[in-house]
């Protein structure tokens, strides 16, 4: 029997369609090299990400042995799930393979440099992180950041 009409359920998802970005991360940090990664997910929490119910506050990347772990990210629970959901910060495993695990712990490794999320999206049907080799920035960084961006915002209102 041929498909005669083509429903909603059908549908693909919006591939590489953004779920949250991390903009504290940008802001305290300077990201020097980002990784995509798979995440291991429970029950409804996809069904709760595609409600954009999701915060990055405190949240940050652990390597554990060969096992990456992305800490206090926050997904709510999905209000229309059955009683058991997961907690919202759980932790949460990355799936990296074997040489960016061992690269990532290279450049950790290294004085001042962290990892941390700076991207949720949806490539596909799946949900991928963005993971952020990062080192911190200092006060007068983070206000020559202010200083540019307001520079630039200006000459735009001027450009128009």
């Amino acid at each position: 029997m041929p498909i005669i009409g083509y429903t909603n359920y059908m549908k693909k998802p919006n591939e590489g369609s953004l779920i949250a970005t991390n903009k504290k991360a940008y802001h305290d940090y300077f990201i020097e090299e980002t990784y995509e990664a798979g995440i291991v997910l429970e029950g409804s929490e996809v069904k709760s990400l595609r409600q954009h119910n999701v915060s990055f506050v405190d949240s940050y990347v652990r390597i554990d042995g060969y096992n990456v772990f992305v800490v206090n990210l926050h997904i709510s629970p999905y209000e229309k799930g059955s009683y058991y959901n997961p907690p919202a910060k759980r932790e949460r495993r990355l799936l990296l393979n074997k040489r960016e695990i061992n690269k990532l712990r290279a450049m950790v490794e290294r004085k001042g440099y962290t990892l941390v999320p700076t991207k949720l999206y949806f490539k596909q049907a799946l949900v991928k992180v963005e993971v952020g080799v990062a080192k911190g920035k200092h006060t007068y960084d983070k206000r020559e950041d202010m200083r540019k961006k307001a520079i630039e915002e200006n000459n735009r209102r001027y450009e128009d």
